[in-house]
């Protein structure tokens, strides 16, 4: 097990969640620059709509296997010098897919990319854990707003590089990012403090036990997948509704569209500081209400662009306040387990985007948009079932 030389901090500098936000923010885009342009790889790989969308499915599942893997190991290990591993991961990946020249060879490159995303979820525990117990919400919605702006902004960059450039320059300009981004981590982040020293199959062998033992987090769990898989829907199928006879847009269009969402990210800090005073759970019930509006209008309206935009807006608000609000819930609970928490957390929310991936695909594909709508609403149903139901208990 690593050691470390100096302890963190007990109360985290400003910069230092502006620089853990930032961080945050450039590593989950690499999950998200290939959705605007899946169309342009299709036409690439000669492959039908079904079968590149495939592709963000399996960056999805690398994700979830990645959180199983690897962000558990944040409880025994070093949180800097593996986050450091895991962006060079992801460097090495997406060099992969710039150069594919089959689909079969940047499938390899997507799900090995998924995998190293993980490290995003190394880095906000460790934000939490930097964090005092009356800030904790706020500091969590700061540095979780880097990780929306990341998924909305990615889509803006991607497709406005493809289309000048073409997609494969959108990874390769991403590798060299994941390089520089390796050397910021190295020199000014603190080195962090295992809080446990068990090995990794010790680890997992405790997650069950936890399990048990913690209701609040298995309701966040739950309501947190059902929730994710409506926005990995939306932003999987977007491309293709937007390049409907309706629309006719291109993927720069489709791109732009993530700077509609930055509404929502920009909220993370206030919806941190509500989750702070007013209550967690209240807050995830209100972004629960909120996503399934969304979902209402984009299905009646969503054919007209300024009903479209109100409903991303809704929608982006909604996953910002229901996922910080969850994380602030959970990071309160075993300070001493926090990693492994998180770890069940976003492994099964990344699940829900894999399922939101295929399933919104394959509603696109037989019943076009309606599909789309009608699907996520029916998830977001189940989630306010779940939270419910645990409040009864």
């Amino acid at each position: 097990m690593a050691s470390t030389t100096q302890e963190a901090p007990k109360t985290i500098r400003p910069a230092l969640v502006r620089l853990m936000a930032f961080a945050v923010c450039v590593l989950v885009a690499n999950g998200y620059y290939a959705q605007p342009v899946l169309s342009d790889i299709a036409r690439t790989f000669d492959l039908t709509v079904v079968g590149a969308g495939r592709f963000a499915t399996l960056i999805q599942i690398g994700i979830s296997l990645g959180l199983f893997v690897f962000v558990p190991l944040g409880d025994i290990l070093e949180r800097r010098q593996l986050s450091i591993r895991l962006i060079l991961a992801s460097a090495f990946a997406m060099a992969i897919m710039a150069t594919a020249q089959t689909s079969i060879i940047f499938g390899i490159g997507c799900f090995l990319l998924g995998t190293s995303v993980s490290a995003v979820h190394v880095l906000i525990p460790f934000a939490a854990s930097l964090a005092s117990p009356e800030t904790r919400g706020a500091v969590v919605g700061k540095v979780f707003s880097g990780l929306l702006m990341g998924i909305l902004l990615a889509r803006t960059f991607s497709g406005m590089v493809a289309s000048v450039f073409g997609w494969r320059s959108v990874f390769g300009i991403a590798c060299v990012l994941m390089v520089g981004l390796s050397g910021l981590i190295r020199f000014q982040l603190p080195q962090s403090t295992p809080t446990a020293s068990v090995g990794w199959v010790e680890l997992i062998r405790s997650i069950p036990q936890l399990w048990r033992e913690l209701p609040v987090w298995r309701e966040a769990c739950w309501t947190g997948m059902l929730v994710f898989a409506t926005f990995a829907a939306f932003w999987t199928t977007l491309v293709f509704f937007l390049e409907s006879p309706g629309y006719g847009y291109g993927s720069r269009e489709a791109g732009l569209f993530g700077l509609v969402g930055v509404a929502g990210a920009l909220c993370a800090p206030l919806v941190g500081k509500l989750a702070d005073r007013s209550g967690a759970r209240r807050s995830v019930f209100v972004g629960l209400v909120v996503n399934l509006l969304a979902w209402v209008v984009m299905g009646l309206a969503g054919k007209v662009l300024d009903g479209l935009i109100v409903g991303v807006v809704l929608m982006d608000l909604a996953v910002q306040t229901v996922q910080v609000s969850n994380q602030a819930r959970i990071y309160a609970l075993r300070p001493d387990a926090r990693s492994r928490i998180n770890m069940v957390y976003m492994t099964l929310y990344f699940v829900g985007a894999s399922v939101g991936s295929f399933v919104g695909t394959a509603c696109w594909h037989q019943f076009g948009w309606t599909g789309v709508c009608v699907f996520s609403g029916i998830m977001t149903v189940a989630a306010m079932a779940v939270h419910a139901g645990f409040a009864q208990r």
